[in-house]
Formats: structure tokens, sequence, C-alpha cells
């Protein structure tokens, strides 16, 4: 305890601004405060750490390897602090708060418009950034402490990482349906034959279908890689190309475009969609409340027939 009384703890929320703000300017307009005062903060803080703690590279700043080590125990202790002081007392209509949230377009698709909606009507204090990553990315970035919740296919953990099941899903192939039989299906044979079209936010992706392809000693060609899920419908019209995706990816595809949808003809196996967390935030009210928002906003609609 002796350390501790050697040290202002709004030190230690003027340390975890900077450390999440790799900025000096940027920490300051969070915590509300003057530029001046932040840096003399910084300072104090720097002496109290043997440490720079940010470190100037090329237009920016970097964390230290100390300061990197200091990030995730000093989120942990804030969340435990501020857990204490509201342990019962949280309330959604009187909290403010922001949460930093990763998650595709997908997720965005699904997950946002119903979100946004019950955010604005049961807790207008409470903000939320999205942001776009891999699920490798999302799962170092809960560990950082760069986020505060990832949605998203964790087939594996990290440690330290918990995960919730929101919805479970499976793929559907959708095409023009000019460019398929009057039955709507195609074989296998053929349809490997036909260009694909592959979502994904880097080409070399590893995903779902080509894994399960591989598996039988199989593959297709990849015509286009794309990022935009809401756009890969669009650029079917006209074309002989297949696009294969999570069904609830299609949620929005209307009768007149002219689009078909039916099963793979091959066996792929359903997959959970899940939130993930850092077991640090499982004691904060907030969190927690946010978590089971995104539950109840994530059941499925009733989903349409495929061929």
């Amino acid at each position: 305890m002796d350390d501790i009384r050697r040290i202002d703890l709004n030190l230690l929320l003027t340390l975890h601004a900077l450390l999440a703000e790799k900025h000096v300017t940027r920490a300051a307009l969070r915590l509300h405060k003057s530029q001046p005062a932040v840096s003399h903060a910084l300072a104090q803080l720097r002496e109290t750490f043997k440490d720079p703690l940010l470190t100037r590279r090329g237009a920016g700043m970097a964390l230290t390897p100390r300061a990197q080590d200091l990030l995730p125990p000093l989120e942990a202790a804030l969340d435990q602090l501020n857990a204490l002081l509201h342990e019962g007392a949280f309330d959604p209509r009187q909290a403010v708060r922001r949460f930093r949230v990763a998650m595709s377009d997908y997720a965005a698709h699904l997950v946002l418009p119903t979100l946004v909606k019950r955010l604005r009507d049961q807790a207008p204090g409470i903000d939320v950034v999205v942001c776009q990553a891999s699920r490798e990315a999302m799962l170092t970035q809960l560990a950082d402490g760069e986020i505060d919740l990832g949605l998203g296919v964790f087939p594996d953990t990290a440690s330290g990482i918990v995960v919730e099941t929101l919805f479970e899903e499976h793929f559907v192939s959708i095409a023009d349906k000019r460019s398929l039989p009057l039955r709507g299906k195609l074989p296998l044979d053929k349809w490997l034959a036909r260009p694909h079209v592959l979502v994904a936010t880097r080409s070399d992706t590893e995903n779902e279908i080509d894994a399960a392809l591989a598996a039988q000693g199989r593959h297709r060609r990849i015509a286009l890689v794309l990022p935009h899920w809401r756009a890969s419908t669009e650029v079917l019209t006209g074309t002989d190309l297949i696009l294969t995706v999570a069904s609830r990816t299609l949620d929005h595809v209307s009768d007149d475009q002219g689009l078909t949808q039916f099963l793979p003809p091959f066996e792929l196996p359903s997959f959970a969609f899940r939130q993930a967390w850092h077991m640090r935030r499982d004691a904060d009210s907030a969190h927690h409340w946010f978590r089971r928002l995104v539950v109840d906003c994530s059941r499925p609609k009733p989903s349409s027939s495929i061929a």
C-alpha cells in the first residue's frame, strides 16, 4: 500500500488515456484537460515508472515495451475500481460510457440497426465506436485492451478471452437466376467450374469454404475478392459468378435483383457466430449490460426459403 500512497490515482486515468490514444492532444480531449496539463502528467508518469512510456515513431507515437505491459493490468484495475464504485447501481439511462466494438459489415448489418435504436432509447449517454478487423486481430485487440468487444467467428481463442454464442449460422450459395438451371441448383463439378466471389479483408485469409473443399482434394477459382458483404451480391447480376456466404448476409437481397439462393453442393458445417471479450471485463456491470443488449439485438429473423 505504501507504493499506492506515493502516486496520485488520477495519474492512472491519465496514463490509461495516453496509452490508449498514443497521442497527448487526443488524451487531453478524452480527459477534458488542457494539453500542457497532460504533458506535465506524462512527465510525472515517466519519472514514476522510470520509462519513456511513449516514444516518437514517424509522425506519431508508439508505446514502449514497458507501456505495452502496463496497459492490460491497468485496464483491469480501473475496471475493477469502477465496478467497486458502481456495483449494483448501473443505470443505462444515466450512464456515460463509450464502447469500442470490432465487427465485420456482416455483423454491422445484422446487429447495428437494432442496437443503435435500443441505445438511443434506453442509454442515450452510451457511445459506440465500431472498427473492422480480422478475427485474429480482434483477439489481439481484446487482449491489449484496444477494444471492449469483438463480434465474429472464433473457433480458437487465446487465454483470458471469453466467448458467447449469439446464433448458429450456415452457408448458402447465390447466383444470377439466369445463369442457373431451371431447378436452381448446380452439381459439385459444375459449381466448381464456375468463377467465385470471396468476401474477405485479405485475399490470403483462411475460410471455412475452401478448407472444406481442400479436405476433399478439391478447389475453386476465386475470380473476385472484396471486403464488402453488401457489394458482393450486387456484382452477381448479369454474370456467371457464384457467391457462398453466411445465410443472414443475404437478408437484404430482394426478389427483383434476379438472384437465386441454393445450398452448396457439398457438406459445409454450420458455425457459431459469437461475441468475445477479455475476462477483465467480467466485473464491469456496464459491459455486462451491453453484452446482454448485443445478444438481444442478434436474434435471427425468420429465414427465407432456399432451393
